[in-house]
């Protein structure tokens, strides 16, 4: 886990060093250049396997034909190197990067499909003179790249690209409004302009001043077929579930997991203290009893007590970090230039977390993203499961239930009665029909799979691919590694997201209870009180709480500074509207909260990404 940078062209050893040290806080452990005629390959180190010399990169194989930097984790690279050792490989190290380089060497491209995994690499072919660049099938770790003064320059973040530019320039319509903030991590486009998102499930070719991208991952090209009942159907998630974690275990360095109470991160852990005591993978941490919790006291998004309770029940001690928001503020502009992105939430919780898991001496963490969006986690995934149950009174009702019971009970969440949210549905449901509009719309929508989909299963591929995962595997890339902190993803493993859709809707909602299936696939290894636990809270920021208290001085401060009245990206007028309706508002909403935070993040991300305000 780290992070890389590299110019296929010409560039000054020092300008290199100091543009890949933009990304020392994802690689605090180390650093390595190598230059050729025409090429630099630079990486900072986070130490997660094989902690020697051995490990470190640019690294070399067959006689320094290939080199590569790659930031991300093989897996199952202990498997994929007994098969290189079977065809005659042999290795200088323990790490799976040599592992990965060698899979290269044999296979060329199509080693890609081989791995479980995480990555985004860059390999070096001296004989063809060429770049061979890939990102992961779901785009867990970042790539950048530019065309700049020194020739093509690849990156782990913008930050490390943008002294290579001639003119640092916002992207007019991204840094400016918050319509598409959870929409354009799954594109190219990039707040800064002149640079460019690889894409994920991509690989590409640089050579000859020319870079010809490939899809190489299409998750409906990679459904799979599901026994014939829902109970079997659970059996196999477990199994596929537990293996995912297993391999995930690998590490030299001790694990820990960021605890919230919730369904996701308590499935996670559990299932890692199962296989520890009854199926370890070989390379597997046997040190990883440390769960870690955010705790917001006295708001509705905390639920401290439900991690304590599944700590208590796995007799593993938690770290508890009471979340103090005026903690954060002398590192604010720091903490948003090292995330350097935009999103609807502030920063400050989740670095502040991921920050005192690496104070408790923890490199790697395992963590529970990606069920909701596969397995229907969301408020807004109901209507189309109720589209889904039709006419069948029974599972509409299930869905109802399955959804309406888990709100946090707080006026900051309000809630229409359940009669008017079916009514409003049923209506919605026959305006579509009358005027054709409805569906959903989606860029791989065809594709000869995606009309075997019902409709909550497509909105959450939409949800999975497109938008709100793209954005959040980005988000916590950035939390984690500006601390240092590797963080692993059971429920991104391949195999999990093309179980999940090749599965119906009501293996998701069914019986009153979302991601039906992961609860009984997990049932008697996480406790029952969790497990079938039907409140979703999620890890946010109690914004309106912080606004109306022990932030409100700051959030004035800010808006009366002559530094936001002459920002060119904020929306003066509305960024101070808002604020005062959730400052002067007792009963102002989450959704309040949210737009305001969202109307003064221009202004916030212009002062760290473009202004230098640290």
């Amino acid at each position: 886990m780290c992070g890389i940078f590299g110019v296929v062209g010409n560039i000054d050893r020092a300008e290199a060093e100091a543009c890949r040290d933009l990304l020392a806080h994802r690689g605090p452990d180390g650093a390595g250049l190598w230059s050729g005629v025409g090429v630099t390959l630079a990486h900072r180190r986070l130490s997660i396997l094989d902690l020697s010399e051995q490990g470190d990169q640019p690294m070399a194989y067959a006689d320094g034909r290939y080199r590569i930097v790659y930031n991300g984790e093989i897996y199952n690279f202990v498997e994929i190197r007994a098969e290189l050792e079977s065809l005659g490989a042999t290795f200088v190290s323990d790490s799976d990067t040599e592992v990965l380089l060698a899979a290269y060497a044999q296979w060329g491209a199509d080693c890609l499909n081989r791995f479980n995994g995480m990555w985004a690499l860059a390999i070096w072919d001296e004989t063809e003179r060429n770049l061979f660049l890939a990102r992961d099938r779901f785009g867990k770790k970042p790539l950048f790249y530019a065309r700049t003064r020194h020739g093509f320059a690849f990156a782990s973040e913008m930050k490390s690209l943008m002294p290579l530019l001639d003119t640092v320039m916002p992207h007019p319509e991204l840094t400016r409004s918050s319509k598409r903030i959870m929409h354009y991590e799954s594109t190219d486009e990039c707040l800064i302009q002149g640079i460019s998102r690889f894409p994920a499930g991509h690989l590409g070719i640089f050579r000859d001043n020319d870079l010809k991208l490939k899809r190489w991952w299409h998750t409906l090209d990679n459904l799979v077929e599901v026994p014939d009942t829902h109970e079997e159907r659970a059996e196999l998630f477990r199994e596929t579930f537990l293996d995912a974690c297993r391999i995930r275990m690998r590490s030299d360095v001790p694990i820990g997991s960021a605890l919230s109470g919730g369904l996701d991160s308590s499935a996670v852990i559990c299932s890692v203290a199962q296989i520890a005591e009854h199926s370890p993978a070989s390379r597997a941490s046997h040190d990883f009893q440390h769960a870690f919790n955010a705790g917001f006291p006295g708001t509705p998004l905390d639920e401290t007590r439900y991690a304590r309770r599944v700590a208590e029940h796995l007799d593993i001690p938690l770290t508890t970090m009471v979340v103090d928001p005026t903690a954060g503020l002398s590192n604010f502009y720091e903490h948003l230039h090292l995330f350097e992105e935009m999103h609807l939430t502030s920063p400050i919780p989740l670095m502040l977390t991921y920050g005192a898991i690496r104070e408790g001496g923890i490199k790697v963490s395992l963590d529970g993203h990606g069920a909701d969006e596969c397995f229907g986690g969301y408020l807004f995934n109901a209507k189309e499961a109720l589209a889904d149950a039709g006419l069948n009174y029974r599972a509409a009702r299930g869905v109802v239930d399955a959804f309406y019971n888990g709100r946090p009970k707080s006026t900051q969440f309000p809630m229409p009665p359940r009669w008017k949210f079916v009514a409003d549905f049923h209506r919605d449901r026959l305006v579509n029909t009358l005027t054709g509009r409805g569906g959903v719309v989606c860029r791989d929508s065809d594709h000869p799979r995606w009309q075997e989909l019902d409709h909550l299963t497509k909105v959450l591929y939409v949800s999975t691919h497109e938008t709100i995962l793209p954005t959040l595997l980005r988000n916590f890339d950035r939390y984690s590694m500006a601390n240092g902190v590797e963080i692993r993803m059971p429920f991104m493993d391949h195999r999990i997201v093309s179980l999940a859709f090749s599965m119906a809707w009501d293996d998701k909602v069914r019986g009153g209870y979302t991601k039906a299936v992961v609860r009984e696939g997990l049932s008697g290894i996480v406790p029952a009180d969790i497990i079938w636990r039907r409140a979703k809270i999620g890890f946010n920021s109690p914004i309106v709480d912080w606004m109306q208290g022990p932030l409100k001085e700051f959030f004035l401060d800010e808006m009366h500074s002559t530094a936001f009245a002459q920002s060119d990206l904020v929306n003066q007028e509305l960024a101070r509207t808002r604020l005062m309706g959730v400052i002067e508002n007792a009963d102002a909403t989450y959704a309040q909260g949210e737009a305001a935070w969202t109307a003064m993040l221009p202004y916030f991300w212009e002062q760290a990404m473009l202004k230098g305000r640290r």
